[in-house]
C-alpha cells in the first residue's frame, strides 16, 4: 500500500538516505516483504555546466532508517548505480520495474 507525504512527515526523523527531508522530490513508495522502497526526484545539478542530468533515488527502510538503495538517471544508455549489497540482488528488476511504474505515474498527473 503506498503512502502519501505530508507536513507531518517532515522533521529530524523523516529525512532521507541524503539528508534532506522526506518530502523533498517524493514521487511514491512500495512494499514486499519487511521493506519500504521510496522513490525521489532528484532536481538536475545547476552548479555544472551544462547542467547535470536530473537522476532518481531510490531508498530502502527494513526498520533500521532510510538507506539507499540505488540512483539513476533516465538519460539513454544511463546504468542504475546499486548501493552496496543491492549490486547483483534478485530483486533489482522488480525494484526498477516499480519505479519506472511510478515516474510515469508522475509524468502523466
Amino acid at each position: 500500500m503506498a503512502r502519501t507525504a505530508s507536513p507531518a512527515d517532515e522533521g529530524p526523523y523523516r529525512l532521507r538516505s541524503d539528508g534532506l527531508p522526506c518530502t523533498l522530490g517524493f514521487l511514491g513508495d512500495f512494499v514486499r516483504g519487511p521493506a519500504l522502497f521510496t522513490l525521489y526526484r532528484i532536481a538536475r545539478d545547476q552548479s555544472r555546466f551544462p547542467n547535470g542530468p536530473g537522476s532518481f533515488l531510490i531508498d530502502v527502510d527494513d526498520g533500521a532508517g532510510a538507506r539507499e538503495c540505488c540512483r539513476f538517471t533516465d538519460e539513454p544508455g544511463d546504468t542504475v548505480e546499486w548501493n552496496g549489497s543491492w549490486r547483483g540482488d534478485a530483486w533489482c528488476g522488480w525494484i526498477m520495474k516499480r519505479a519506472r511504474a511510478l515516474i510515469a505515474k508522475s509524468e502523466n498527473a
